[in-house]
C-alpha cells in the first residue's frame, strides 16, 4: 500500500473514531455472570393501585392532611415517608435544580405508586402460610415521630391481628443513605414461617439508547459489576440471581442512584423485572432475605441500607469505605478507561478546590499533561520539523518522479531512511492525548460535580454545548437556527487553532493529502460544535500549548 492510501486511510479512521468513538468506549451490557440463573421466588410485583396517575404534589398533600406522612427534612434531602405501605417514596435533592436556574425547581427523585412517573422503596414479608396475616401497599402504620431530620431516625410499627409486631426503623445520616432495621416479634402462640424482602419500584426511563452513561439496573453480585439497560430488560422480563453475601443492586440514572445495599453477612436472593401495567413499562429490583421460622415469645431481624442520592464520587468513596460496599464508585460511569478517567477526574477536583473554577482547573490539567507528555512530544515535533525542512527535496523529487508515482514512493522512503526521519512521528503527540480526550470526555459528561459548572462569560455550564453560534452573529439576531447550525466562540476558536497547527507541520507530499488535510478544521468545527464546551476549551487550549512548544522545539533544534 502507498503512502497515499496510508495517510488516506488513516484519516478516514481518525475521523470515523471523532464521529464515532463512544461506540466502541460505551460500558457493556453485562448480563448475569456465573451466579445467574432463572429462578422463581414469591415476591410481590407491584402493580398500580388507581384508575388513573395522578400528580405528585396533590398525593402529597392528601397524605398529610391524612395523617399518614412523616416528613423528611435534612440539608441534603426533603420528602416525606408514606404510612400506607411504609413506602418510602417522596424524594427531593435540596441542592441539585433542574436547570442551569436559580428560578429553577429542585429535583424530583421518588414519587407515589399512584403519580405519572412512580418511583419508590418498599420493605415487606411474604409467607407460605395460609391464614397468616401479614402487612400490605393498604396497610396504615403507625409512626413513633412526625418528621425525620438528619442524623436521626422514626420507628414504624404494626400489630397483625394475630398479635404479630412488625416493626420498622428508618434512620437517616446527613447526606443521602437511609439505615433500615426490620424487627418481627411474635407474641402469639404459634410459630410462624416468614421471608423478608426489599424492593425498588419505577414506571418510568428514557426511551433512547444511551451509548456514553448507563442507564438502568445496576449492581455488584459476587464482586462483579453488573449493568442491565432498561430495553434488555425489557425484553428479558425477569432475571434471577442465586443466593449470595455482600453486593448490592439499583437503578442507576445519568447523575442519580436509587440502591438496597443488604447487609455483608446477609443472605439473599435478587430479581429483576419488568412488566407491562396500562401499557407503561414498570420496573422493579428486590431483595429476598432467607425464610425464617420465629418461634412464640421471640423476634427475628434483619438490616438494609437504601441509598437514594446523587453520584457525587467522594461521597461514594466514603460510602464504599465506611460500610465495605463492593464497588459502589463504580456507579459512576467511568466506562473502559476507568484507570484514566477517575485518576483525571481526581486531579480535576484537586484543582477546583484551589481555584474555584471548574474551566481553569480544565486549563490547569492540560498544562499538566502537556508538561507530563513533553518528552515525547519533543520527540514528535522535532520529527515534524524534519519533515517540513525536508520539503524542497521532497518538491524535486516530485518533480522528477511525477509520471511515475512508484518511483517517487520508492525514493521517498530512501529519502527518509537517509535523513533518519519518520513520516509518522508527528502522529505521536495526537495519539497519546487520544485516550486523556475521551476519558475527560466521560469525566464532562457523567459526572454530577461538572453539572452546570459555570466558566466564565457566556458559558454556564462546561458540561453543555457552547450555548453561542456564528449563523445568528452569536444572539444578535432573534433567530434560532437549527441544531446542525449551533457553530459556537468555542468550536470557532479550536477550528482556528487546528489551522495554524496545519500551516506550522509539514504539507502532505500529495496534492489530495493536502486537500483532504486542509478540509479537518472545517469537520472538526461541525463535529465539535456538539460536544461539551469544557471538552472543547480543553482541545483549543491543549492545541495552543502544541502550537507554542512547536515553536519553541523548532527554535532550539535550530540552536
Amino acid at each position: 500500500m502507498s503512502e497515499q492510501h496510508r495517510l488516506i486511510t488513516a484519516l478516514i479512521l481518525s475521523s470515523v473514531a471523532i464521529l464515532a468513538w463512544q461506540y466502541f468506549f460505551a460500558p457493556p451490557t453485562m448480563p448475569p455472570k456465573a451466579t445467574h440463573q432463572e429462578v422463581t421466588v414469591a415476591m410481590p410485583v407491584k402493580q398500580i393501585e388507581v384508575a388513573e396517575a395522578v400528580d405528585k404534589t396533590v398525593l402529597i398533600k392528601e397524605g398529610f392532611q391524612n395523617g399518614n406522612r412523616v416528613s423528611i427534612n435534612t440539608s441534603a434531602l426533603s420528602g416525606s415517608i408514606n404510612l400506607v405501605g411504609a413506602r418510602i417514596d417522596d424524594v427531593a435533592f435540596q441542592q441539585y435544580l433542574v436547570s442551569n436556574d436559580s428560578n429553577s425547581d429542585r429535583v424530583t427523585f421518588f414519587a407515589p405508586s399512584q403519580a405519572h412517573q412512580s418511583y419508590f422503596s418498599e420493605v415487606g414479608w411474604t409467607t407460605d402460610q395460609r391464614n397468616l396475616i401479614l402487612p400490605t401497599s393498604q396497610t396504615v402504620w403507625k409512626a413513633s415521630k412526625r418528621e425525620l431530620k438528619e442524623n436521626d431516625s422514626v420507628t414504624l410499627y404494626w400489630i397483625s391481628p394475630q398479635n404479630i409486631k412488625f416493626s420498622i426503623e428508618i434512620a437517616l445520616d446527613d447526606h443521602y443513605m437511609f439505615d433500615i432495621k426490620k424487627s418481627v416479634t411474635n407474641l402469639s402462640n404459634e410459630a410462624v414461617e416468614l421471608q423478608s424482602y426489599y424492593l425498588l419500584s419505577r414506571s418510568f426511563y428514557e426511551n433512547k439508547s444511551n451509548v456514553i452513561s448507563h442507564e438502568g439496573v445496576i449492581g455488584v453480585m459476587g464482586g462483579i459489576l453488573n449493568e442491565v439497560t432498561f430495553e434488555d430488560l425489557l425484553k428479558k422480563r425477569k432475571i434471577g440471581y442465586e443466593h449470595q453475601n455482600g453486593g448490592w443492586i439499583g437503578f442507576s440514572d445519568k447523575y442519580w442512584l436509587a440502591a438496597i445495599i443488604p447487609a455483608p453477612e446477609l443472605q439473599f436472593k435478587e430479581e429483576l423485572i419488568a412488566f407491562d401495567d396500562r401499557n407503561k413499562p414498570k420496573f422493579q429490583v428486590s431483595v429476598l432475605e432467607n425464610k425464617v421460622v420465629i418461634q412464640p415469645s421471640t423476634s427475628s431481624t434483619s438490616q438494609v441500607r437504601l441509598f437514594t442520592g446523587v453520584k457525587k464520587l467522594d461521597l461514594l468513596d466514603e460510602y464504599q469505605n465506611k460500610y465495605h460496599i463492593a464497588l459502589f464508585d463504580r456507579a459512576v460511569d467511568f466506562g473502559m478507561l476507568y484507570f484514566i478517567t477517575k485518576p483525571i477526574f481526581i486531579l480535576l477536583s484537586y484543582f477546583y478546590k484551589l481555584i474555584g473554577n471548574f474551566g481553569l482547573a480544565i486549563l490547569l490539567l492540560t498544562v499538566v499533561i502537556k508538561i507530563l507528555l513533553f518528552p515525547l512530544s519533543y520527540k514528535g515535533f522535532k520529527g515534524m520539523n524534519r519533515l517540513k525542512d525536508l520539503q524542497p527535496q521532497i518538491a524535486l523529487l516530485k518533480e522528477r518522479c511525477k509520471d511515475d508515482s512508484t518511483m517517487f514512493q520508492k525514493g521517498l522512503m530512501e529519502l527518509y531512511k537517509k535523513e533518519k526521519v519518520n513520516p509518522l512521528s508527528g502522529c505521536l503527540p495526537l495519539l497519546l492525548q487520544m485516550p486523556i480526550f475521551f476519558a475527560l470526555y466521560k469525566v464532562l459528561y457523567v459526572t454530577l460535580e461538572m453539572r452546570h459548572a459555570p466558566f466564565f462569560l457566556w458559558i454556564h455550564d462546561l458540561s453543555a454545548p457552547d450555548p453561542t453560534t456564528i449563523f445568528n452573529l452569536f444572539g444578535l439576531i432573534p433567530w434560532t437556527p437549527p441544531s446542525f447550525l449551533e457553530i459556537g466562540v468555542c468550536p470557532i476558536i479550536m477550528a482556528i487553532t487546528i489551522y495554524i497547527q496545519q500551516k506550522l507541520s509539514p504539507a502532505p507530499p500529495d496534492p489530495v493529502q493536502e486537500k483532504v488535510m486542509s478540509m479537518l478544521p472545517v469537520i472538526f468545527l461541525f463535529v465539535f460544535a456538539s460536544f461539551p464546551s469544557g471538552l472543547v476549551i480543553y482541545w483549543a487550549w491543549s492545541n495552543i500549548l502544541s502550537i507554542i512548544q512547536q515553536s519553541l522545539i523548532k527554535k532550539l533544534t535550530k540552536c
